[in-house]
């Protein structure tokens, strides 16, 4: 079985979109989805720095693009090869491309989607004053106690060992100075309490937004980073695409549907080496492949029926 993972901010590198420019017809298609969202997806893509895709309402978009750029054609890659993708799932803001990959959105307005949510959860950034900080190791019910006693958010369960808290700068401080017994800590470089409270006030432009755009029962099972689940309802796939602003991101819980479901290859969408480094760790019967630019599609169906594991492609 097979499924396409699609990242989350933090992920994001500079000119991640250069490898797909060099056919006119992606680039066209990114002009659109550029005029769709009201940002300059190509300029984002190829010549601005870290510090302007880091911003918040840059990355969302650029990444969902970045992913349905290389998710697309990998769907007809593996069916030229006769392979079915099982299942796809997201990371936080990489849910929209996941549905889009499924078929619940038009890629137009998954990226169009993904502008809306990152202007949003930008300026409720800008209205609180909120971090985040990475919590490796220690026992997870002793962890996830500590976060809740020190006035944080458990925001992302990424895995074995691996959480992110969030809430204010000042609770996140002084979680820093006293961690958990047996683990590591460090703080994020990011604008704010993603996944937390804070973020509520981004919910409601966000659900304005999806009740504009047609949403389609999804023809490939999306797994939900909410909990894990199997969505395919369209109703239910946009009430927990609104939620997950301020819901902790469960991949955990992926992980563990993805290991129930026998899952023989997981094809990481770019930017890949986040989500492929945790895969390789916690999917070892899985082929992970890495999928960077167009090259690879010639040799993809060859790693996904039997190719090295983490696969550099």
């Amino acid at each position: 079985m097979i499924t396409l993972l699609a990242p989350g901010q933090g992920a994001q590198t500079p000119r991640i979109l250069t490898p797909w420019l060099k056919d006119p017809d992606r680039r066209r298609l990114i002009q659109n989805w550029s005029e769709r969202a009201d940002i300059d997806l190509i300029g984002l893509g190829t010549t601005a720095g870290k510090d302007e895709i880091a911003r918040t309402e840059n990355a969302q978009p650029l990444l969902v693009t970045a992913a349905l750029l290389a998710g697309l054609p990998v769907l007809d890659a593996l069916a030229d090869a006769g392979l079915v993708c099982s299942t796809v799932a997201g990371h936080s803001v990489g849910e929209l491309a996941a549905a889009a990959l499924a078929g619940a959105l038009d890629p137009a307005d998954a990226v169009y989607l993904a502008a809306v949510r990152g202007r949003a959860m930008a300026a409720a950034c800008a209205a609180t004053s909120g971090s985040m900080t990475a919590v490796l190791g220690g026992d997870p019910e002793l962890v996830t106690t500590a976060i809740e006693s020190a006035g944080l958010t458990v925001a992302n369960h990424n895995g074995p060992g691996q959480v992110v808290a969030a809430g204010p700068i000042d609770a996140i401080e002084s979680f820093l100075t006293a961690p958990p017994a047996g683990t590591a800590v460090r703080r994020l470089q990011v604008a704010g309490a993603f996944h937390s409270p804070a973020m509520r006030s981004a919910t409601a432009p966000f659900a304005e937004a999806i009740a504009t755009v047609p949403m389609r029962d999804a023809g490939i099972d999306i797994v939900s980073n909410a909990d894990g689940t199997v969505v395919r309802d369209a109703t239910q796939l946009g009430e927990r695409l609104i939620a997950q602003i301020t819901a902790p991101v469960r991949w955990d819980l992926c992980l563990g549907a993805f290991r129930a479901a026998d899952i023989t290859s997981a094809i990481c969408l770019p930017p890949a080496d986040v989500l492929a480094g945790i895969a390789s760790r916690t999917l070892p019967a899985a082929t992970v492949v890495r999928i960077s630019s167009p090259r690879e599609f010639a040799k993809l169906s060859i790693k996904v029926k039997g190719g090295r594991s983490d696969a550099a492609a």
